[in-house]
C-alpha cells in the first residue's frame, strides 16, 4: 500500500506557488496543507506515513518521503545527448533502430531519462509520447520536462516534445489501434536492483514493481511497427522468459536492451 500524499509550501511562498500547490492538490485529488513554517512531519496525523508534493517558491516540484527528495532533472540523458552530438552510439537508439521521424512509446517514463533521448534521436519531426501510471510523478515530471532548462538548447528542445500521460501501460495499450507506434519501450523496474541507492529509495516506495508480463508484450508487438524493446539488467533471465532474443550492450556494462523486431516496419531480421 502507497503512503498518503499530500500538497504543501516550502517555507518562503509567493501567491503563484500558493496557487500552483493548490491547482496541484486539486489534479491528484489530495489535501493542500499550507506550511505555516511548520516541519513536514507535523503536517499529518502523527504516525501516518505521508510524502509530500512541495511547491517551492521558484514553482519547482518535489516529493519528499522519509526525508528523501525526489524531483526532475534530466540525469544522463544530458551526457548521453552530448555523446551522440560527438557521433558515439546509445545502446537504447541501436536497439530501438530509432531514426527521425520515428514514434516512440514509452510504457514506463520514470522520471524521463531515456524518453529525453529517445526524443533527441526521433527530432521535430517524430513523436514521443512517456506513460507514467504514478500520478504524483507523472505531474512533477510533465512539469519538469516542460520548464527545466539547459545550456543545451537541443536537449531543452527534446524535453519539450515529449508528452507525458498518466496512464496504466496495459490498459492503455489495449486502446491502441494495431501499428500506431513505430517503437514500444519497457524499462521496468529491474528484478535484481543493480545496487542500493538512497537516490532510489523514494521512487522505489512509490512506483509499481510489478514484472512485466506476455500480455503486454504481445499488446506492444501488436501496436509496435519496427520493435518492442526492453531494458533489463545484463543477467537478467526476462529477456528469456518474455522472448528478447536479441540483446544489445552488457559485455561491459550491467544494463542490456533486449528488442524484438516485430516484422511490419523492417524488411529483413538480424
Amino acid at each position: 500500500m502507497s503512503p498518503s500524499l499530500y500538497v504543501t509550501n516550502t517555507h518562503k511562498i509567493n501567491p503563484e506557488s500558493v496557487a500552483m500547490a493548490e491547482s496541484c492538490s486539486k489534479v491528484l485529488k489530495v489535501p493542500f496543507i499550507p506550511r505555516n513554517k511548520r516541519p513536514l512531519n507535523a503536517l499529518c496525523p502523527e504516525g501516518e506515513e505521508a510524502g509530500f508534493l512541495v511547491v517551492s517558491k521558484n514553482l519547482e516540484l518535489s516529493l519528499i518521503y522519509k526525508g528523501f527528495e525526489l524531483f526532475f532533472h534530466p540525469s544522463m540523458s544530458k551526457v548521453r545527448i552530448k555523446a551522440l552530438q560527438k557521433g558515439q552510439n546509445d545502446p537504447m537508439l541501436t536497439a530501438m533502430d530509432a531514426c527521425p521521424g520515428d514514434s516512440v512509446l514509452d510504457c514506463t517514463l520514470g522520471l524521463g531519462s531515456d524518453a529525453i533521448v529517445a526524443s533527441f534521436a526521433v527530432g521535430a519531426s517524430g513523436r514521443v509520447v512517456g506513460l507514467e501510471s504514478v500520478p504524483v510523478i507523472a505531474l512533477i515530471v510533465r512539469h519538469g520536462l516542460q520548464h527545466y532548462r539547459d545550456k543545451n538548447e537541443k536537449i531543452n528542445e527534446a524535453m519539450r516534445r515529449i508528452e507525458v500521460i498518466n496512464a496504466d501501460y496495459l490498459n492503455y495499450l489495449k486502446t491502441l489501434p494495431d501499428n500506431s507506434f513505430d517503437i514500444v519501450y519497457f524499462d521496468p523496474m529491474f528484478r535484481k536492483p543493480l545496487h542500493k541507492s538512497s537516490s532510489m529509495e523514494p521512487l522505489r516506495r512509490w512506483v509499481n514493481g510489478d514484472p512485466l508480463s506476455m500480455e503486454a508484450v504481445n499488446e506492444a508487438v501488436r501496436v509496435a511497427t519496427k520493435r518492442v524493446v526492453m531494458k533489463e539488467g545484463s543477467s537478467s533471465g526476462e529477456f528469456a522468459r518474455l522472448g528478447f532474443k536479441n540483446i544489445v550492450g552488457g559485455k561491459h556494462s550491467p544494463i542490456a536492451f533486449g528488442f524484438i523486431i516485430t516484422g511490419k516496419g523492417e524488411k529483413a531480421a538480424l
